[in-house]
């Protein structure tokens, strides 16, 4: 059997190497978006899908709009939607996924969906007639069989209600994703996120009647003014609904969001030094009292953020691995992976930006969707790299045979520097069996720096020149 043994970087200082901040980016896929350009070849999806995998492939489609827009928001999406927006919205998701679903077939094998995923923005802005059509282009347009594999949609309080919950309960969905972010009004408003608490428990209440068999609760720490005693109402005020899953999402603020505009620098992202330490200091308090929390209550931690109940039903997709497999997006603010190419379209934040984007989107023809325009090519060591990133931030870590079989050596061969930092931190699990690469518990309080710290030098240069917009 392999084995691996990390060595601590003899350059790295232990006393000092922990002075990276904490909470440097939040890395749910890599390379972001931010490191993406314009594909001047504009390749056909047909030659990019040739001979790629697609025996398990998971199925994004991005609805991306929202009643309003929180202040820690900048995922793509714009406030409301005038007269006929949402029909030619889904007019073009349905060209798109016509056009996708030929080039598919063309590439050759027989695609199979393993997993399906409605997100946004907000996938129930959309109304119960609306939500109805989106499963029938997922399930006749791209073939994805809704009711014999796992689908997640991300909903809002506002938009929980019963004839949207009903479609989607009908239509095979097998887990919910509510957004409350704080069951405290103050905080709610704090984070620029206008919602009162009796209308998220009566969402609650309506989730749980339409019997999805898996609810998750988004809760977020780190909102200015949020005391551990605060913290442990909000944490009790979800358990008390017994979600399948939890997520513990730290607050970020981010240029060209509204809390970005409002920050004067008092522990909101853009302070001084001093005042951006307190904040790290805040986050990782709340975060281990979270945590805690959570497990002393019968919760297992499956990654920084994910806390899944103890005997709540399989979600299924357990063939599908994100470190391999392949991705559909459609929509905007969608991405797709095959191995060798990772694109989009245009990315924005800014909310005329994003107007423009999706009005853009609305008007192609099935032509126009049947290229790639914006991306980033996996050359070089980046599928190593996503593979190192995407399994050690998962609680459970690496099995280095799985990496080896994969790339033909061994992590430590090709990331000596980046892994003997993380030991000399503490932040790598030393009791692991050897065969396996696993953070610490340190390590997983510090996922967000673990995560950038495995960026390519490219990346982060591509990420660094990009201007938001």
């Amino acid at each position: 059997m392999n084995t691996t043994t990390i060595a601590p970087a003899t350059s790295i200082d232990p006393a000092t190497s922990t002075a990276t901040r904490p909470y440097e980016s939040y890395v749910y896929a890599y390379p972001h978006k931010t490191a993406y350009r314009e594909l001047t070849d504009h390749p056909p999806l047909r030659d990019l899908w040739a001979g790629e995998p697609v025996g398990a492939l998971s199925l994004y489609a991005h609805i991306p709009f929202c009643e309003v827009r929180c202040g820690f928001c900048n995922l793509f999406t714009r406030i409301g939607a005038p007269e006929g927006l949402t029909t030619r919205y889904l007019d073009a998701l349905e060209r798109q996924a016509g056009a996708v679903r030929e080039a598919l077939d063309a590439a050759g094998g027989e695609p199979r969906f393993a997993a399906a995923a409605f997100g946004g923005g907000t996938p129930t802005f959309l109304d119960a007639a609306e939500l109805d059509r989106l499963c029938d282009i997922a399930e006749l347009r791209m073939g994805a069989d809704l009711r014999a594999i796992p689908l997640s949609v991300e909903v809002s309080p506002a938009t929980a209600t019963a004839d949207r919950l009903a479609v989607l309960a009908d239509r095979g969905t097998t887990r919910l994703s509510l957004g409350v972010q704080s069951f405290d009004d103050t905080e709610s408003r704090a984070a620029v996120r206008p919602q009162r608490r009796a209308d998220v428990e009566a969402a609650l209440s309506r989730i749980r009647d339409a019997r999805i068999p898996v609810l998750n609760i988004d809760l977020i720490y780190g909102i200015d003014g949020q005391t551990e005693r605060s913290w442990q109402r909000s944490l009790d005020a979800a358990l008390a609904w017994q979600p399948e899953e939890l997520y513990l999402y730290p607050l970020y603020v981010r240029p060209l969001t509204g809390l970005g505009r409002l920050s004067t620098g008092t522990g909101t992202g853009t302070g001084t030094a001093d005042t951006e330490t307190a904040w790290d200091e805040q986050r990782l308090r709340l975060y281990r009292f979270g945590r805690d929390h959570l497990l002393d209550r019968g919760y297992e931690q499956v990654s920084m953020r994910m806390f899944r109940r103890r005997g709540a039903p399989a979600t299924g997709g357990e063939d599908y691995a994100c470190q391999t497999d392949g991705m559909i997006g459609l929509g905007c603010g969608a991405r797709s992976y095959t191995s060798a190419l990772h694109y989009s379209f245009d990315y924005a934040v800014g909310m005329s930006e994003i107007r423009g984007i999706i009005d853009a989107y609305t008007t192609r023809s099935a032509q126009q969707f049947a290229t790639a325009e914006f991306g980033r090519r996996m050359t070089g060591d980046e599928p190593r790299r996503r593979h190192l990133l995407q399994s050690l931030l998962q609680a459970e870590g690496m099995p280095v045979d799985d990496y080896r079989a994969r790339f033909g050596t061994g992590p430590e061969q090709d990331f000596p520097v980046e892994l003997g930092r993380f030991a000399a931190t503490g932040w790598l699990d030393a009791t692991a069996a050897p065969e396996r690469l696993r953070l610490s518990a340190e390590g997983l309080a510090h996922s967000d720096a673990v995560g950038p710290a495995l960026f390519s030098d490219p990346v982060r240069a591509l990420m660094a020149e990009y201007d938001a917009k």
